[in-house]
This record gives structure tokens, sequence and C-alpha cells, in this order.
């Protein structure tokens, strides 16, 4: 399944469950027409699907996805309102570079993103780390841990709170200038990246995957050479002029550059010290404790 089919499903899925939530206290099904921001219009007086004759009505789906989604994506919504009302009440801030760190992570772990994908994906990565963080300070609250255990932990692993810079490439390798010059020419008129790797590439680690290398640390003895001084010239997304790479020729796509991120001991230790809190009570990381500390009334009941 590509990753841009698989987007789209992820996002009929959140516009379905909203959708769901929407209509929820409704007792009879609802008139004229619906609109979901970045979705079709939907005629709820109209089937939301037909097969043959048979058809789904607007309030048979509506039905499945309180049956089958409703509570859990309610809770998930409760529990993230009651963590930033109490983190707004308790002064509870989370360090952006701190966050910066994580989606720097999770951005290594994906493949090809476009620009608009990576934008979409870090609004929601950001408000999950922020999440998972004050609700790790509000869990741990009150709990001492000695500060010879939190420099003792700090000068153990301070190292991985650390991240490594890296770059995010593809390549275009070929055996002489006239080639490389044409691939250019292909590309400056439109051509697509990876189909000219998969035409024109000898290089045959990558030339089946577009030429993709994926994400190298700039510091590894993997990082191609020459390649570090070409890419460092090159704005994300774009790709650059032919150069000599030993007896060939190469052309570098650069998708995605991450920047070293470094903390000092100060900074990192608010969240050393609530990390081994959690491993020192053996919480688990769920918001259902601090239910009890607001007036909270849902559908599901108390």
């Amino acid at each position: 399944m590509s990753k841009k089919l698989l987007l789209g499903i992820i996002v009929i899925l959140i516009i379905t469950n909203i959708a769901s939530l929407t209509f929820w206290n409704s007792e009879e099904q609802p008139s004229g027409s619906e609109e979901d921001e970045g979705g079709p219009a939907i005629n709820t007086k109209e089937p939301v699907a037909t097969i043959g004759e048979d058809e789904i009505t607007y309030e048979n789906w509506m039905s499945s996805l309180r049956s089958n989604h409703g509570e859990k994506q309610l809770k998930t919504l409760i529990d993230h309102r009651v963590v930033n009302q109490m983190a707004n009440d308790k002064g509870i801030e989370i360090d952006e570079k701190v966050i910066d760190r994580e989606v720097s992570m999770l951005t290594a772990m994906q493949g090809v993103m476009t620009e608009e994908e990576y934008d979409k994906a870090q609004e929601g990565w950001r408000e999950d780390i922020r999440y998972r963080y004050q609700l790790e300070m509000l869990l741990t609250e009150g709990t001492e841990i000695p500060e010879g255990d939190l420099q003792s932990h700090y000068q153990t692993y301070g190292n991985q709170y650390n991240v490594t810079p890296s770059m995010q490439l593809s390549h275009i390798v070929v055996e002489d200038e006239e080639t490389a010059n044409k691939v250019k020419e292909e590309l400056d008129s439109g051509a697509s990246f990876d189909m000219l790797a998969q035409e024109y590439s000898i290089d045959e680690e990558t030339r089946d995957n577009g030429g993709y290398m994926g994400y190298i640390f700039t510091t590894s003895q993997f990082f191609p050479n020459g390649y570090k001084e070409k890419v460092a010239e090159m704005d994300e997304h774009s790709y650059g002029n032919p150069f000599a790479v030993g007896n060939n020729y190469a052309i570098v796509y650069l998708h995605k550059s991450l920047p070293a991120i470094d903390f000092t001991y100060d900074e990192m230790k608010p969240y050393v010290k609530s990390e081994l809190a959690m491993h020192e009570l053996d919480q688990t990381l769920t918001a259902d404790p601090l239910w009890d500390e607001l007036d909270i009334e849902w559908v599901y009941g108390e």
C-alpha cells in the first residue's frame, strides 16, 4: 500500500470519527447537508453508499461509528482536555527544543514525505509529544528522585537525548558527464527523479528504489565522499547539479535535513526526573488517575 493511499485512509478515518462526535446526541436523523473541512459535502437525507440496490444510510454509518469507535475516540478527546487543563493550571510547559528532538526522531523513521505531508504530520506529532510529557509530569508530581540518581542517569545515558545531524538523500549515479547532463535536463523538464534513477542509475543498491538512500548521519563513515559539501549548498526538496564521484557522476536529491540538537543536564533534568519517577512508581502512561481530580461527565457514565 502506498504512503499516499495510507495517508488518505487515515484522513478519512479522522473525518468520520469527528462526524460521529458532532452528531452524538441527536435523537433523530439530521436534515440537510454537512460538509467537513477538506472533505466532501454529505447529504444526510441520502445514502452514503450504494451497493447495487442495497443502501447504507447516514444513520447506519453514524450508528456503526458510535458502536465501534465512539467511546475510545471520546475518551481520547477527554484525556487530552484533562491533561491540557491541569497542565495549564499547574504551569507545566514543555520546552520546544525537547519537542523538536522528538519530532526529529519521528521524522527519521519515515520514508520520503512531501513538504505538505511533513507539515501536516509534524502538527499532530507536536501535539501528541506535548501531551505525553505533560501527562508524565502530572502523574509523577510530588515524587522525589535524589539528585545523585538524576546525575548518574544523565552521565550514563545523556548522549541518547541528543540528536545527531542527518540528511535524507536520493541519488542517481551514471558513468559519464554526458549522461549526467542528459538526466539533469530531463529533471529540469519535470521528469520524476525516482523514475530517472530506475532508468539511468548504475547504483544497484538504490536504483530499484528510485535512488533512495534513506537518512544518513553526516558524521557516519557511510556518508558518501564528496556528497556532504554539495548537499550543504542545497535546499530541502531539491536536486543539485551533476558532480564527479570517482570515475562516475552523481546527481543528489535532498529530501530532508535534520540538524544537531544537543542538551545540557539542566535542560533535560525535569524530563529525566519524570522518566525515572514513572519507572519507580511502575506507572502506566494513562490519564485515568487524573479524571478523579476534575468534574467530568460523559455519555458513558462517571
